[in-house]
């Protein structure tokens, strides 16, 4: 069925600052690289169109589909992003995100799979349950969010194309397509585009591993993922890989973007982890959005996100410091 959510509105004076103190913007200066250039303008949140979705609403169950959590409102979501294809400000997804094609749109799969193919974003929306999902999202920079996401199981979409038992990794790549996103093109841009993520095969067919499609009732904004991300929400959010073009099976661990710019800090796990601090700051708190000067709604930050019952014995017996 179908459901609306009503989005409290806040003050903008209420808008947590884009200057956070861990933003990995601290690497691209580390590296003796220029920021790019930033409009004069305040963000919009402004896109293509939102549609609403038919979808079933997320139920309370041992699963953990529903936070029992207040929801971050709509427009700090859509304010408040971390997508390089477009800057490396937080306000310049919802800036320059719209100048992004997604229809129409296609993901294609390959690799160790018996019926390798695509899907169009027809098929998508069309072809699978939508089902909401409120998780926690807890980004690397230690600032987190609550979110109503609208999707389908990554495992419902795997097994369309018929796994071969030798798959024991999955490989994720964004679009690039340098004419729509001027993050791609500046010179100061130090990640190896297309940006690609990967998970263990465990951890995609896992229940929680969500396509996501959609939130708060409607189709993703384009700064948000449009038109199909991956959400994965005991891991930090550059997991979590926006704007999927192409995924593929393979029997060999995937090289991963953040991994392959600094493996010291982004490992290829990235399980939310206050055990284990990030090299430059510490990971046993968090600042829940949306917060102020006077009010950083600063909180402890829970082992794998708050979904350590479901998903630890993933990680039996291996030492997360290590396998971070």
């Amino acid at each position: 069925m179908s459901r609306r959510f009503k989005i409290p509105q806040i003050a903008s004076s209420e808008i947590t600052s884009e200057t956070a103190y861990f933003n990995r913007r601290d690497l691209m200066k580390a590296a003796g690289l220029a920021a790019l250039p930033v409009a004069l303008a305040g963000p919009s949140t402004a896109s293509a169109a939102a549609e609403p979705l038919e979808y079933s609403a997320a139920n309370a169950s041992p699963q953990g589909f529903r936070a029992d959590e207040a929801l971050t409102p709509e427009d700090d979501v859509k304010a408040y992003c971390n997508f390089y294809e477009f800057g490396t400000d937080k306000g310049d997804p919802a800036r320059y995100a719209p100048e992004m094609t997604t229809d129409p749109w296609s993901v294609e799969v390959t690799g160790m799979v018996n019926k390798p193919g695509k899907l169009h974003l027809e098929d998508i929306l069309g072809g699978f349950d939508l089902e909401e999902r409120i998780y926690r999202f807890r980004c690397v920079e230690a600032w987190s969010m609550v979110v109503p996401w609208i999707g389908f199981p990554l495992s419902a979409l795997l097994e369309r194309f018929e796994p071969t038992a030798d798959a024991k990794y999955v490989e994720f790549r964004t679009l690039y397509r340098r004419s729509e996103m001027r993050g791609t093109r500046s010179f100061t841009s130090i990640i190896d585009w297309p940006y690609r993520e990967g998970l263990r095969m465990d951890e995609a067919m896992h229940p929680l591993t969500l396509m996501s499609v959609g939130m708060y009732g409607k189709t993703l904004p384009n700064q948000n993922g449009a038109p199909i991300r991956l959400i994965v929400p005991w891991k930090y959010g550059f997991k979590s890989i926006k704007s999927i073009v192409q995924i593929r099976l393979t029997d060999r661990q995937p090289a991963t973007s953040w991994q392959g710019l600094a493996a010291h800090e982004y490992g290829f796990y990235s399980n939310v982890n206050p055990e284990v601090d990030h090299p430059r700051w510490s990971q046993k708190y968090e600042r829940r959005l949306p917060s102020t000067l006077f009010n950083s709604n600063r909180i402890p930050t829970m082992k794998f996100n708050g979904y350590e019952e479901q998903v630890a014995s993933l990680y039996s017996g291996m030492d997360l410091s290590k396998y971070y």
